[in-house]
């Protein structure tokens, strides 16, 4: 029940973002539009504001923002919702429907940098950086031997340590169970000595402790959200090309694989849930712009297209193109479902 709840919130979020993304800015250029709705099949729920029907659906798997001209439009949705052809998507100039179109993945990614920065403002983000004691796990070396929060690493067997990655670094490379670990606290210098085996678990010698959390001011709070969003986009987009060239093996994640990896975030906690659906957010964002017909990505390709050569494609042929992809997504989606389920049930 927890997964699903939390699947149906994170996509609600993120389905929500990405639609109003188009809708703002339709709104913007002065195209019609016809209905905003959340989720597919029949309404359970709808009102009519203005010229807009708003509208929620059974199935909570998608959405969509139906706009003058497009495919569909033409299934007017109410007596009183009067068509405009003026105001319609496609007679708008070419970087007015590519900023529409763009609109939906610009959303997405903006909230996952808000989320970010809410993170890093009120929760905070572990200083990978410092090589400072944030926690002390317990039954682990670090508690035997006295290590506090607050403790300054200054070495470890003799080996110097400057950040936090040289704490493990150093441990790895001792060939006893026998470790010295040199630290500041409170401006003393402290050296304690300690057993620390081999654990064969985790294929690493433990010492047990968690770095400090940092919080940041609402600037910088911003400011290193942007950096963390443009690592995390960059790790991504490496990882999709990875799977897409079979350099390097890797399961995607449906709809069902979501739901799981949502209900365990939530179970972790709220922080841990809002780092999720910033994560969620940002691969939905870079997702929909992929040149793949059907996705936000291949319909910019055709708009680029004529904004480049003045000319544009025959919208009998990019429809028939964006259908097929269509198909292929479907397939696509039905797949990794099934890979989920098989992985959940240990089929």
């Amino acid at each position: 029940m927890v997964s699903l709840l939390s699947f149906i919130i994170v996509i609600g979020i993120c389905v929500v973002s990405h639609e109003m993304g188009h809708y703002l800015m339709a709104r913007w250029r002065g195209v019609q539009v016809h209905e905003f709705s959340f989720g597919m099949g029949p309404a359970l729920w709808s009102r009519r504001k203005g010229e807009t029907l708003w509208a929620v659906r059974a199935l909570p798997i998608g959405g969509f923002v139906r706009l003058e001209g497009m495919e569909g439009a033409e299934d007017v949705p109410n007596e009183t919702d009067t068509p405009d052809p003026s105001r319609s998507f496609p007679v708008k100039k070419p970087w007015e429907r590519f900023v529409i179109l763009a609109g939906g993945a610009f959303f997405n990614i903006i909230l996952a940098w808000f989320l970010t920065a809410a993170l890093l403002m009120f929760y905070g983000v572990m200083d990978f950086k410092t090589p400072v004691v944030g926690n002390v796990m317990p039954g682990y070396p670090a508690q035997q031997m006295g290590l506090q929060q607050g403790d300054r690493i200054l070495s470890v067997g003799g080996m110097a340590v400057t950040e936090w990655g040289d704490i493990r670094k150093n441990l790895q490379l001792m060939k006893t169970e026998k470790v010295t670990v040199k630290l500041e606290r409170a401006g003393e210098t402290l050296v304690f000595n300690a057993t620390i085996p081999f654990s064969k678990k985790d294929n690493a010698r433990l010492l047990g402790i968690q770095p400090a959390r940092v919080q940041y001011g609402f600037i910088g709070a911003f400011s290193h959200a942007l950096t963390y969003c443009w690592q995390m986009s960059v790790e991504i987009l490496k990882g999709f090309w990875m799977l897409i060239t079979g350099t390097q093996k890797g399961d995607m994640a449906g709809p069902v694989g979501i739901a799981v990896m949502a209900g365990d975030a939530a179970k972790q906690g709220f922080w841990t849930f809002i780092s999720f659906l910033a994560v969620i957010n940002l691969n939905l964002g870079l997702l929909n712009l992929f040149p793949f017909p059907a996705l936000d990505g291949g319909r910019l390709i055709f708009v680029t297209g004529e904004m480049i050569s003045g000319k544009k494609f025959p919208e009998v042929w990019e429809n028939r193109i964006h259908y097929a992809g269509f198909m292929l997504l479907l397939a696509l989606i039905a797949m990794v479902t099934w890979k989920d389920l098989q992985r959940l049930f240990k089929l």
